[in-house]
C-alpha cells in the first residue's frame, strides 16, 4: 500500500470535505423549492436528536482508530486487530443508538408537537448504526495515511444523497409529509452506499497488505479510553452553543426586542461564514493523527532519532506537531484576512436576502469573529496531535476552561447594550484563543518528555551495546593469552563470546 505525504493526505480530505459541504450547500436550494418551508422545518427537527446519538456513537472514532492503527504499524505490528476490536465495540454502539432512535420516535415527534414525524425518525435511524461502522473504516485508513477512502466516501454520501433526496421530493411533492420522511430515507441510503464502498476499499487494501506480526488482539477498553476524551471534546463546542443559545438571547431581550434576529445573525451568520475555512483545514488535523502518533510510537520505543542525527525534517513527534501548526496556520491566516477585507461582498452574495441594516451587522460581526478562523484551525490541529500523543483528555479539558472562559465573558459583554451581540462574538474569538494557548502548552510539554524519554532509552541502550563489545573484547585477549600458555597458539579466532564472557575453548 503506497502510504501519501501528510500535506497529500491533508489536502485530499481538505478537498474531499469542501466538495461534499458544496453540494450539500447547493442541495439545500432545489430542496427548499420543492417541499417549501414548512417541508424544511420538518426536515430540520428531526436533525438535533440525530446529531446528539451520532456525537456519541461517531465524533471520536476515527481520530481514536487512527491513532491505536499508526502505533501498531510503527511498531511493526499488524493494525487489524485495532479494525476488528473497534467495529465490534461501534457497532454495538451505533446500533443501542439506532433502536434508541426507533423506540423514542413517538416520544419525540409528540413533544415536537409533530407526530407525523414519527416515520422521518424511524426512516433517519438506521443511519446512526451505518456512520458508526464508516467511521471505524475512516479512521483505520488514515491510520494507514491513506486519506482517499474518507474524501471518496464523504462525495459519494454527498451524491447519493442529493440525488435520491431531490427525485423523491420531486416525484413526492404533492404530500410534503411523505416526501420528508423519504428524503430522510435518503440519508439512510447514502451512508448504506458509502459503507459498502468503505468495505470493498477495505477488502482491497488487505489483499495488497505487507504481512505483519499480528502482535496479540487490541482491547475494547483501550479503543474507549482514547474514544470517549475526543467525544467528550468534539461534545463541547455544540454544548457551548446550545447555551449560547439561552443565554445570548435572554441578555439580548433585557435592552432590545430584536434578540431572536441578531442572534441568528451571528449563529446562522457569521459562525456559517468563518466555519468554512475551518472545516478546509480539518484535513490538516486528520492527517496530523497518524503522522504525530508513528513519531511518539517511535520515540517512547527509542527506534527513532532525534533531527540533528537523521538530518530529516519531521522526523520526532514535537518536528511532526510544529509543522502541522505551520500548515494550519498558512492555511487559515489568508482565510481570516480574507474575511475581513472581503466581508462586505461575501454577506452580500451569500445572504442576499437580508435588509440593509442586518446586513451591516452581519458584516462587523464576520469581522469581529474572523480571527476565530485562525484559532479555532489551531486548535482543531492541536486537539488532534494530542489525540496522536495519546493524551486526548488534555484537549478535552482545554476546550473546557475555554467554554467557562466564554460564557463568563458572555454574561460580561453581552449584557452590555453598546458592546451587544458583537460581546458573543469576543467571547468566542476569547474562547478559542485560550484552547488554542493550553492546546499548544500541552503539546510542547508532552512532546519534550517524551523526546528525554527516547533519549534516555537510546543512551541506556547505546551503553548497554558499548558494554557488551568491550566484554566481548576483553574476552577475546583473555582467551588468547590462555592459549598462548597452553599451546603456544592462539585458540580463540573469534574473541570473546558476544555476552563478554572469556574466550576459553
Amino acid at each position: 500500500m503506497k502510504k501519501q505525504t501528510f500535506l497529500k493526505g491533508a489536502a485530499v480530505i481538505a478537498a474531499g470535505g469542501f466538495i461534499a459541504k458544496l453540494i450539500g450547500a447547493l442541495y439545500r436550494i432545489p430542496l427548499t423549492n420543492l417541499i417549501g418551508a414548512e417541508g424544511m422545518g420538518m426536515y430540520q427537527l428531526v436533525y438535533p436528536f440525530y446529531c446528539l446519538l451520532l456525537t456519541v456513537s461517531a465524533t471520536g472514532i476515527p481520530s481514536s482508530i487512527a491513532k491505536l492503527a499508526a502505533e501498531r504499524r510503527a511498531s511493526g505490528r499488524s493494525d487489524l486487530p485495532v479494525l476488528k476490536s473497534a467495529l465490534i465495540l461501534f457497532l454495538g454502539i451505533g446500533g443501542v443508538g439506532t433502536l434508541l432512535m426507533m423506540a423514542l420516535s413517538p416520544l419525540l415527534s409528540g413533544v415536537q408537537g409533530s407526530p407525523e414525524l414519527k416515520s422521518g425518525y424511524l426512516a433517519l435511524a438506521p443511519s446512526v448504526l451505518l456512520v458508526s461502522g464508516i467511521s471505524v473504516f475512516r479512521g483505520w485508513f488514515q491510520g494507514r495515511n491513506n486519506m482517499f477512502p474518507t474524501a471518496f466516501s464523504e462525495v459519494l454520501e454527498q451524491i447519493v444523497k442529493v440525488g435520491l433526496s431531490l427525485l423523491l421530493a420531486y416525484v413526492y411533492r404533492s404530500d410534503v409529509r411523505k416526501a420528508v420522511t423519504l428524503i430522510l430515507l435518503s440519508v439512510s441510503v447514502s451512508e448504506a452506499a458509502a459503507l459498502l464502498l468503505m468495505l470493498l476499499l477495505y477488502r482491497r487494501a488487505r489483499n495488497r497488505s505487507e504481512v505483519l506480526n499480528e502482535g496479540g488482539r487490541v482491547s475494547m477498553k483501550s479503543v474507549l479510553r482514547l474514544s470517549i476524551p475526543v467525544t467528550l471534546s468534539a461534545a463541547l463546542l455544540p454544548f457551548s452553543a446550545l447555551l449560547d443559545s439561552v443565554i445570548v438571547v435572554r441578555l439580548l431581550k433585557g435592552y432590545t426586542d430584536q434578540a431572536v434576529t441578531l442572534y441568528g445573525l451571528f449563529s446562522g451568520g457569521a459562525v456559517t461564514i468563518v466555519n468554512l475555512p475551518v472545516s478546509i483545514c480539518y484535513g490538516i488535523a486528520a492527517a496530523s493523527v497518524p503522522a504525530v502518533s508513528a513519531a511518539g510510537a517511535a520515540e517512547r520505543a527509542g527506534t527513532d532519532r532525534s533531527l540533528a542525527e537523521t538530518g530529516k525534517k519531521g522526523r520526532s513527534a514535537r518536528s511532526r506537531v510544529v509543522y502541522a501548526l505551520l500548515v494550519t496556520l498558512a492555511a487559515s491566516i489568508p482565510c481570516a484576512l480574507g474575511l475581513y477585507f472581503f466581508a462586505r461582498p461575501a454577506v452580500r452574495i451569500i445572504f442576499r436576502a437580508l435588509a440593509p441594516s442586518e446586513s451591516e451587522v452581519l458584516v462587523r460581526l464576520v469581522r469581529v469573529f474572523a480571527v476565530s478562523a485562525v484559532t479555532l484551525s489551531c486548535t482543531q490541529t492541536l486537539s488532534a496531535c494530542l489525540t496522536g500523543l495519546g493524551k486526548p483528555k488534555y484537549a478535552a479539558f482545554s476546550m473546557g476552561i475555554a467554554v467557562l472562559v466564554k460564557t463568563a465573558l458572555n454574561f460580561a459583554l453581552v449584557s452590555r447594550p453598546e458592546i451587544s451581540v458583537y460581546g458573543a462574538a469576543i467571547a468566542a474569538d476569547v474562547c478559542y484563543l485560550v484552547a488554542f494557548a493550553l492546546d499548544l502548552v500541552y503539546n510542547l510539554s508532552v512532546t519534550r518528555s517524551g523526546k528525554k524519554d527516547g533519549n534516555r532509552r537510546g543512551q541506556e541502550t547505546g551503553k548497554g551495546e558499548r558494554a557488551h563489545d568491550y566484554g566481548g573484547r576483553i574476552g577475546c585477549e583473555r582467551g588468547r593469552s590462555y592459549g598462548k600458555r597452553q599451546t603456544g597458539n592462539p585458540v580463540c579466532k573469534a574473541g570473546g563470546r558476544a555476552d563478554g564472557t572469556d574466550g576459553i575453548v
